[in-house]
């Protein structure tokens, strides 16, 4: 036997397999919440809420100064795990993947966050500072590591030891010696 059904009665029964389907229990959804999670100063972290259960990722948002009045964001792409993240007390501990990262940065309204949060942090370290954004990476050919200068020979601290028998001859009166 076969079941014919009128337009309006096949809108009507395609509506109701898509609300059957589409019932998937809130802790089964990320809530996609996205909020500052302060680290050590205001607007130097935010939080995400990218998976089920109030799991995410907890961005370390930090500045980079290095052109002399400039300020834009450094991207750090290995991102916090973000636990209790739709709870009253989000924290975070050990690192989420990049992958994970750039899916998040992807996002329009997660990158106006970061504008907003990343802009007021520059206004913060450097208020005279010219604010520039950029963009995030999206990829891993994309990230940019810091580089440092060198550390000479000079810069380093001598031995324990040596320190301890310099500070034992002082005691005795001998003349102090120069590294």
């Amino acid at each position: 036997m076969r079941l014919s059904l009128t337009p309006p009665g096949r809108a009507l029964a395609a509506g109701l397999v898509l609300l059957l389907v589409g019932c998937v229990p809130s802790q089964r959804r990320a809530s996609w919440a996205i909020y500052p999670l302060q680290r050590s100063q205001p607007h130097d972290g935010l939080a995400v809420v990218s998976q089920p259960d109030g799991y995410g990722v907890h961005l370390w948002l930090a500045t980079d100064t290095s052109q002399v009045g400039v300020c834009r964001p450094r991207w750090l792409a290995d991102p916090a795990r973000l636990f209790n993240g739709n709870g009253t007390a989000p924290f975070s501990s050990g690192l989420a993947t990049r992958a994970e990262f750039f899916a998040v940065v992807a996002r329009k309204d997660v990158q106006r966050t970061l504008r907003r949060e990343l802009e007021a942090l520059c206004r913060a370290r450097a208020p005279k500072a010219e604010w520039r954004w950029s963009a995030p990476p999206r990829s891993p050919a994309e990230v940019k590591h810091p580089t440092f200068p060198l550390v000479e020979e000079p810069d380093l601290l001598p031995p324990p030891s040596e320190v301890r028998q310099r500070e034992e001859a002082l005691l005795q009166g001998a003349p102090a010696t120069s590294p």
